[in-house]
């Protein structure tokens, strides 16, 4: 299985709480998740655990090679207004949508 890759993003700022965790890992940009890199099978629990993990005014990006539409249906359904997505580029080779905890 190949390791699930998730790349610094190019995107605005996060405000991140300070006292959080000691990983000492963070820093101000998004974090990207392409979604190629998880395996088809666990694709959507994968990225449903990603978004669902955000705590309330932080985001990530999700980068795909097709708009997924389906994905962002389920997440509507599922969630409402809770959290917010915004389209960063729309194709043809790459589609980037950054997610929001509105909460």
């Amino acid at each position: 299985m190949e390791p699930i890759e998730i790349h610094r993003s190019r995107a605005e700022a996060v405000d991140q709480p300070s006292g959080t965790c000691a990983c000492g890992g963070h820093d101000e940009t998004l974090p990207e998740l392409d979604v190629q890199t998880i395996p088809h099978a666990i694709r959507h629990a994968a990225i449903f655990g990603a978004i669902e993990s955000l705590r309330p005014g932080t985001g990530l990006i999700i980068s795909a090679t097709h708009d997924p539409v389906p994905l962002l249906q389920q997440l509507e359904a599922k969630h409402g207004e809770q959290y917010s997505t915004e389209y960063l580029d729309r194709g043809p080779e790459r589609w980037c949508i950054e997610i929001r905890n509105a909460g």
